[in-house]
């Protein structure tokens, strides 16, 4: 289900594949290096949000530029980590992941979506 958001924030949100929407866990190679996916057809500002984001919590994080059929580059990312066990889905809803002021990751932070701290999760009805 997309969400329309406007200006900078959640830009490249509502095209990527992956993330919070499916807990199927994909394994690629990115860089020379098996990884698990995180997301695929990231912007450029997504991408480098969820890779600080992960970088923060000490993993290892691989990004490149996804590739059409052809092989020609396109304007978008695939991002992953090289721990094969992780899941984004449970890092998040098991409060696994941390933020730069000391608190964990919520979904709506995670998809970059404006939030109220306060509110808990199952009432989030975007």
């Amino acid at each position: 289900m997309p969400f329309p958001l406007g200006g900078g924030v959640g830009v490249g949100v509502t095209n990527c594949i992956m993330g919070l929407n499916k807990g199927k866990h994909t394994v690629s190679e990115i860089e020379g290096v098996r990884c698990t996916v995180i997301e695929t057809g990231l912007s450029e500002s997504r991408a480098l949000f969820l890779k600080d984001l992960l970088v923060l919590n000490h993993f290892e994080v691989k990004m490149e530029i996804e590739k059409g059929k052809d092989g020609t580059p396109l304007s978008t990312y695939v991002l992953g980590v090289t721990d094969l066990l992780f899941n984004p889905v449970i890092a998040v809803y098991g409060h696994r992941l941390h933020r730069s002021d000391g608190h964990s990751v919520n979904p709506a932070y995670w998809n970059q979506w404006p939030e109220d701290a306060d509110i808990p999760y199952w009432m989030v009805t975007k």
